[in-house]
């Protein structure tokens, strides 16, 4: 699916189901701007943002039954997937309707066992069989998306694209498993990958490995974050904010690459000021495109 530059065509009230972290508050501020009053679905456990100015419940991640109950009674048509969820729920929590089990029999198994985009492709498809449409924030909120090229005064040299390239080929390799959307290049050579604990825990064991001497002092190296191939973009799209940066910066590394039209900037402002100030460079790039220049 490519992401819709344009106001997407939203029927019945939009809401959000809204995970960690400011990016589903950033979603619903640019959703108000589109003129919609969404209704967010804070899950329990993992929303941790002030939603006070906003219609909102409480709900537990596995309770599809309250969230098809409320979604009848705000007249919800569209919902978009936003944030970070710490945790998978277990079998026993889930709260399945009739609906969903006559359509999807395998239902409580593809919840136990699958990986995170599929497990994310599945839930999509089981939110959508109670008939609401699942968009992609980025329709709500394009200019989140990553543009191509430098995001500030900083850009890669040399170098720094042989590890983008080297990253890149990493961090699509370990997508195609359906592990995580990062890795991390020093002198030309991946030096970390990004599993389940996420990207700031990845830059962390990267800074310990430059602390402890195991990696050069004569090579920064450089993150990339991408889209795991065939990766459905209504959901999880890589993203960065100021403290990738900042742990970044803190990790030894030259700069940030991600996945231009296809990941998320959040607070581009504060990112690019922060990369300024530390010296680092932010850029989007198209990954099968990247070359070593001569």
């Amino acid at each position: 699916m490519s992401a819709e530059s344009a106001a997407p065509d939203i029927s019945g009230r939009l809401s959000l189901l809204a995970g960690k972290g400011k990016f589903p508050l950033l979603v619903a501020h640019a959703a108000r701007k589109l003129g919609h009053d969404p209704f967010i679905f804070q899950i329990k456990g993992e929303a941790d943002q002030d939603w006070s100015g906003f219609s909102s419940i409480r709900i537990s991640i596995a309770d599809l039954s309250g969230f098809s109950a409320a979604a009848r009674r705000e007249g919800i048509g569209s919902v978009v997937l936003a944030g970070g969820i710490g945790r998978r729920p277990e079998v026993t929590e889930i709260r399945p309707t009739w609906r969903s089990l006559i359509a999807f029999p395998s239902f409580l198994g593809v919840f136990a066992s699958a990986g995170d985009d599929k497990l994310l492709r599945f839930a999509i498809r089981v939110l959508e069989n109670e008939g609401v449409r699942v968009l992609a924030a980025q329709q709500v909120a394009p200019d989140l998306l990553c543009n191509l090229g430098p995001l500030g005064h900083i850009k890669p040299g040399r170098a720094d694209h042989k590890d983008i390239i080297a990253a890149s080929g990493a961090a699509l390799a370990l997508g195609g498993l359906d592990v995580g959307q990062g890795a991390v290049s020093v002198g030309g050579r991946v030096v970390a990958l990004e599993g389940l604990e996420g990207t700031d825990a990845m830059l962390e064991r990267v800074a310990g490995l430059r602390a402890s001497q195991r990696l050069s002092s004569r090579h920064a190296g450089v993150l990339v974050k991408l889209c795991k191939p065939d990766q459905d973009e209504r959901a999880d799209l890589p993203s960065i904010g100021p403290q990738t940066v900042i742990k970044a910066h803190s990790a030894g590394l030259a700069g940030i690459a991600v996945e231009a039209g296809r990941a998320l900037v959040l607070e581009r402002e504060r990112v690019i000021a922060e990369a300024d100030r530390l010296g680092l460079f932010v850029t989007g790039i198209a990954p099968r495109q990247e070359k070593v220049s001569p």
